[in-house]
């Protein structure tokens, strides 16, 4: 019989499937009599232990349980999510979770820290329908975002500055009430004590510092860490050095930017226009 052999070192999916399997061999189980265990087919188990599907999180859960091993399989399903995240994010989504400053610029979509649960679902489905990602994967973007959000609900608050391209106001996502309730949401963002919303109008051109999306964050101690991303490749850097020339650049896109208020009144004029 044919055996597809994993290196568990080549990717966090072949590292759980190669567990799976050995936990299950030093059980003396067939993938059918774990499968029963796992209330999953053999055949499913199999898939997961060559590497051909990923395994779910509830998959991950049941398996700790059968086997008795704590949080292992719950912590290596864990490790499959984060590849799922452009290199770079996971650590400065840690750093996020404690900053006393987060300065953001997006293009072509709302910031996820600014978005509602149904823009965030029609972004991640449609990740999902142009095959780039697995409905697991958009199951788990959703809660990670979620999760991000629910972190910065803390007192104090954070300060944060968003700086959002006119694309990201006008873009249609998710149909005329989804996005709707997005811009309602970003005005009521700029209602609150803590936060600074602009809108960088088109006609700013050349002048607009970035042309990838940004984030700034300054920590406790006053330290930087930076975050910019294309659409294949994060990138953190850390230090004054690396990040005060994209602070300044933030700053010369905030005075080139509208102000708040002008802001909110386009925001609210592309909602009218939605009615």
């Amino acid at each position: 019989m044919n055996r597809l052999e994993l290196d568990p070192h080549s990717s966090p999916r072949a590292a759980f499937g190669a567990q799976l399997r050995t936990s299950r061999e030093e059980n003396g189980w067939t993938q059918d009599e774990l499968g029963e265990r796992l209330e999953y087919s053999g055949t499913h188990v199999s898939a997961v232990e060559t590497g051909r599907k990923p395994p779910t999180l509830r998959l991950a859960r049941r398996a700790d349980v059968v086997f008795g091993t704590g949080t292992l399989f719950l912590d290596m399903f864990r490790d499959i999510r984060r590849t799922s995240l452009l290199e770079g994010f996971p650590d400065y989504v840690a750093h996020e979770a404690r900053a006393v400053e987060i300065r953001l610029f997006e293009l072509g979509i709302v910031p996820g820290l600014l978005q509602t649960p149904e823009y965030a679902a029609a972004v991640t489905m449609g990740a999902v329908r142009r095959g780039n990602i697995t409905q697991e994967q958009a199951d788990e973007r959703l809660t990670f975002i979620a999760e991000r959000q629910a972190r910065l609900v803390r007192h104090p608050a954070p300060l944060i500055h968003a700086v959002l391209d006119e694309s990201c106001i006008r873009r249609p996502v998710g149909g005329p009430a989804v996005m709707a309730a997005q811009l309602d949401q970003l005005i009521a963002f700029a209602e609150l004590p803590h936060t600074v919303l602009q809108v960088a109008p088109y006609d700013i051109e050349e002048r607009r510092s970035f042309d990838l999306p940004v984030n700034i964050l300054t920590l406790p101690d006053r330290s930087l860490v930076a975050y910019a991303e294309s659409a294949l490749q994060g990138h953190l850097e850390r230090g004054s050095d690396a990040v005060v020339p994209v602070l300044t650049a933030y700053h010369q896109l905030q005075a080139e930017a509208l102000s708040q208020t002008a802001s909110v009144a386009v925001i609210q004029q592309v909602r009218k226009e939605l009615q």
